[in-house]
């Protein structure tokens, strides 16, 4: 808990920003304030506590040797390095500094773990593999084929609206992290998969009150949870006969990953997926160095006879 007045105020207005300009949810606003209390917990064991001015990149340098000394692993430093980039980007809008001493700063070099992915086949055989001699199938296939078509999220999936599928247009829209929308282009393959569920099965079922516009429904007229889907995709990958260890999330990496093999802008792939840096977007540029190998030897000049 801060105690020094000055920073207490600037955590103050920072809070504020954050809930009322960036629309932050209560739990992602207290994960920045408590990057904020790290850092000034840090100061106060250097005694340079000093004004938010004061700051500059050798100090908060030592403050990322210090998060490294406690033993935090790299993803929390860098994570703890993202809260104080966004305090100092609200400091320069509210013109409280005037530069930004995280700019140069280098923080941890992150192992980044390359996500396990389905091929086009094993998509196909999964899709293929369900049980639709029952209502709740085709409600499955229509999930599936739009986790897979759209790469959404598991929350994203469970809280697709109806008013918000524009098949006439091929798109839909979606309400993604932090409420942040987009449109997301939408296949044939999928339209037909969810007009079938919303025509043929779900008109005919219950419905809870408040949840009339949600797409996905259990058998109770409810929302789907995020651990019903992962049950869901559980008995399709093990119906289909796959070993390898899938989840809805899967098929987002899946989703991702053919369409830069394919040779997708991944700027595009990038707004589709509702990644705020690229960055995250180019680990799918790693995941099948085959496919890469496969492409230099076929079109670089000295490899060709």
């Amino acid at each position: 808990m801060l105690k020094n007045a000055h920073w207490k105020g600037m955590a103050e207005r920072f809070r504020a920003h954050l809930l009322m300009e960036r629309s932050h949810s209560p739990h992602t606003v207290n994960a920045y304030l408590s990057d904020l209390d790290k850092l000034v917990s840090y100061l106060e064991q250097r005694g340079e506590v000093g004004r938010v001015q004061d700051l500059d990149q050798k100090l908060l340098g030592g403050f990322l040797q210090w998060l490294c000394d406690l033993g935090l692993g790299q993803s929390s430093q860098s994570r703890i390095l993202s809260g104080i980039r966004t305090f100092f980007k609200f400091l320069l809008v509210e013109q409280i500094v005037e530069s930004d001493p995280t700019e140069l700063l280098d923080g941890p070099k992150l192992n980044r773990k390359i996500p396990e992915v389905l091929t086009v086949g094993e998509v196909q055989r999964i899709l293929d593999g369900m049980d639709l001699s029952h209502p709740q199938g085709h409600r499955n296939r229509a999930m599936l084929e739009m986790l897979y078509a759209c790469g959404l999220r598991v929350s994203e999936l469970t809280g697709l609206r109806i008013s918000h599928l524009y098949f006439e247009h091929g798109y839909i829209r979606v309400i993604g992290k932090n409420d942040k929308e987009r449109l997301i282009p939408v296949g044939d393959s999928a339209i037909r998969a969810v007009r079938t569920y919303i025509d043929g099965v779900r008109c005919h079922e219950p419905v809870v009150r408040g949840e009339e516009d949600i797409v996905f429904l259990n058998r109770r007229g409810r929302r789907l949870t995020r651990v019903m889907v992962y049950h869901v995709v559980k008995a399709s990958v093990h119906t289909a006969g796959i070993s390898k260890t899938v989840s809805p999330h899967t098929f987002r990496h899946s989703f991702a990953t053919h369409l830069v093999e394919g040779g997708a802008d991944l700027k595009a792939v990038q707004d589709m997926l509702g990644h705020e840096s690229i960055t995250t977007t180019e680990i799918y540029t790693h995941l099948n160095m085959e496919y890469l190998r496969d492409t230099l030897m076929q079109y670089h000049p000295r490899n060709k006879a």
